[in-house]
């Protein structure tokens, strides 16, 4: 494999990490060839392809690089998915999707969706989103006092006298999204993404049936990508709290969901949580990207349902265990967290577009094919931020002249199925009573 490329020395270890050999010929375990690039292709050209690079930096500045080489990693990620899926993907445009049927263009240092915004500490940068309106209402708490005008001014004034640590440990236990954005000296390993334990086997449908209970960008893109690849995805939404991307830009919500059955559950009801519990143990893969303890109080554990032979990939901003288990995240801020910002004149300014939903999202998609490609189920745990912090030391070239190319976005292929528009079927099939 040729070290020049960094999407192909990613694909070498990601091989590595779901316990492959990348050979020319099949050897034990999991064995492929990665496609050779026509030529070298650099973690820069990479980012200027992606649309990612038009995104990053001031609205009358101009567009930065990036750290690392997150393009190149999510292109080194698609060509281990077509390898184990026999499919062909998408490219690195996928980090611009988003924006691109948006109409999402760069201003920082606030994201490209307004949403998060890095903010000056005694003793470096702190990362906070506000993505949904009850967040607004949690600043006077936050800040500790009444909040009259702009609350990201009183973020700011109250961020300023206090440590970054201190900063994002306040958000996190109010439930918001708050971060340390580490500084670029600060020392970073080769973060293992991707935690496994092995659950029990049993047969598999074909094609195998996804349950995808995710929501947003990464999980429904990591289902968008096993779809490709020709499983059968099942999404399964709260009737009261439905897909929050619904309200989003529809040619975005049909891209990512063309073509998957919809069902729609009343959890609150013992019924629905039943008909769920019916559901996942039918499955040969779940997908679900919620904080652990949410799926435990509907009386959903995930370990039991891998020992029940069931595969499930759980997308969370920092691990399903450890002391960030329950923390709210989102793509800045989990990309943030890990270190992934461009700087424009000391100050650290988003990258892309969410970039650690995509990133995430993709790489999720490789664990789980890979996953169904063995005997037994797996428990996936996959790290928003780790993947991120992943890509951060794949490219040590200096910097070259590249051209930003714009966001841009296929075509959904028809319209995505309505809010639980499969329900009766789905259920029928199962045989879950109504």
């Amino acid at each position: 494999m040729r070290d020049d490329d960094p999407a192909l020395r990613h694909a070498g270890r990601l091989c590595r990490w779901l316990g492959a050999q990348v050979e020319s010929e099949p050897a034990e375990g999991i064995a492929f060839a990665v496609p050779a690039a026509a030529g070298p292709v650099t973690a820069h050209a990479d980012w200027a392809q992606s649309g990612a690079m038009a995104l990053t930096g001031r609205a009358d500045g101009p567009p930065l690089l990036a750290p690392g080489a997150p393009a190149s990693a999510l292109r080194g990620a698609l060509h281990v998915l077509s390898a184990l899926t026999s499919q062909q993907y998408p490219g690195v445009e996928l980090l611009g999707e988003r924006a691109a049927v948006a109409g999402f263009t760069r201003q920082g240092p606030r994201s490209v969706g307004s949403s998060y915004l890095p903010v000056a500490t005694v003793d470096g940068w702190a990362g906070l989103s506000l993505a949904r309106d009850a967040d607004f209402g949690l600043v006077p708490a936050l800040v500790e006092r009444e909040v009259r005008g702009d609350p990201w001014c009183a973020v700011r004034q109250w961020a300023a006298g206090r440590s970054a640590e201190h900063v994002a440990s306040r958000a996190q236990l109010l439930g918001l999204a708050g971060v340390r954005i580490p500084a670029p000296s600060e020392a970073r390993g080769e973060p293992h993404p991707f935690a496994f334990t092995r659950g029990e086997s049993r047969p598999r449908r074909q094609p195998p049936v996804v349950v995808d209970l995710t929501a947003l960008w990464a999980g429904p893109l990591c289902a968008h990508l096993l779809g490709l690849a020709g499983a059968r995805v099942i999404k399964v939404e709260s009737v009261r709290r439905p897909d929050g991307a619904r309200g989003g830009p529809a040619a975005f919500f049909d891209l990512l969901h063309a073509g998957h059955e919809c069902v729609a559950l009343d959890l609150s009801d013992e019924r629905g949580r039943a008909a769920l519990a019916v559901l996942i143990g039918r499955a040969d893969v779940v997908l679900e990207s919620s904080r652990p303890r949410a799926l435990r109080q509907l009386g959903i554990v995930a370990e039991d349902v891998v020992a029940g032979g069931t595969t499930w990939m759980s997308i969370t901003a920092y691990g399903r265990s450890g002391p960030g288990a329950n923390h709210v995240g989102y793509g800045d801020d989990a990309a943030a967290a890990a270190g992934l910002v461009a700087y424009d004149d000391g100050m650290p300014m988003p990258c892309g577009d969410a970039i650690a939903d995509p990133l995430a999202g993709v790489h999720a998609a490789v664990a789980t094919a890979a996953a169904l490609r063995a005997e037994r189920a797996y428990l996936i745990e996959l790290s928003m931020r780790d993947v991120a912090a992943a890509t951060l030391d794949l490219d040590g070239a200096p910097p070259e002249q590249v051209v930003p190319a714009a966001p841009r976005a296929r075509r959904p292929l028809r319209r995505a199925a309505g809010l639980g528009a499969d329900t009766d079927v789905v259920l029928r099939e199962f045989g879950i009573a109504q």
